[in-house]
């Protein structure tokens, strides 16, 4: 396993569920970690907890959706941390009014340029950094959504992550030579906050049996553990208990 001690990660989507779970879990390793979303509050309690445990974590309040301020993170982190080694791209959002019947073009809207505009700008900007460096790992955060058709996601959230699986495996394609590796996490159900805008509540009960945020954590670090070599293209991650199997 590979060594993490002093490589710059940054993860986006960081305040909240599998963003943050990385993070800790990459600060555990030995990662100074970058913490970016769009609420200040809870990336500063997740710095606040990896600084507790000895580790270092700097805070970049960032909208993804926006290319231009998604240029100016990078470029400032770039200035602090002269690079950046791994990328954890976990920003996402779904709305409860998602289904074909109910849904807007504006939600439509607000969750492809989160969901994978928000995505594509984070590769687009970080490519350059890591390819000076001579590589680095960009970890995207899908969905098994992306492998299953369901009504319970909604379209939109559904093709934004086919589209983040195949931008992953573009990437992975176009820039192994380079030696940057990229890999697409597709989870199952976790239990996170995104699961508030589900139009059935989920149980306390259910929840409790789902993944949890710390399991993808663990596989984050898992990822970026694996030797420079080693490149896991997509990997797929379900709970053991399945709410919708037919037993």
């Amino acid at each position: 396993m590979q060594d993490l001690t002093g490589q710059v990660a940054w993860i986006t989507g960081a305040g909240t569920g599998i963003g943050a779970a990385g993070a800790v879990a990459l600060a555990d390793a030995g990662c100074p970690v970058v913490l970016s979303g769009r609420r200040s509050g809870p990336l500063e309690a997740v710095a606040e907890q990896i600084r507790s445990a000895g580790g270092t974590a700097d805070v970049v309040p960032l909208d993804v959706a926006d290319a231009d301020a998604v240029s100016a993170a990078v470029a400032g982190i770039v200035d602090r941390h002269e690079g950046i080694d791994i990328a954890v791209l976990s920003a996402g959002i779904n709305v409860t009014e998602r289904n074909w019947p109910v849904i807007s073009t504006d939600a439509w809207d607000q969750i492809i340029d989160i969901d994978l505009n928000g995505a594509f700008y984070c590769c687009h900007a970080v490519l350059p950094v890591m390819r000076a460096r001579g590589g680095g790992l960009i970890i995207n955060i899908s969905s098994m959504a992306a492998k299953r058709i369901s009504a319970l996601t909604g379209p939109a959230y559904q093709a934004a992550k086919h589209a983040m699986n195949a931008m992953t495996a573009s990437l992975a394609v176009e820039e192994r030579n380079n030696g940057i590796r990229a890999t697409a996490i597709c989870p199952g159900e976790v239990a996170t906050p995104i699961l508030d805008a589900r139009p059935v509540p989920v149980s306390d009960e259910d929840r409790a049996r789902i993944l949890q945020s710390e399991d993808l954590g663990l596989l984050i670090r898992f990822v970026a553990q694996m030797p420079a070599h080693v490149t896991l293209d997509e990997i797929l991650i379900t709970p053991t208990h399945d709410r919708f199997a037919v037993t």
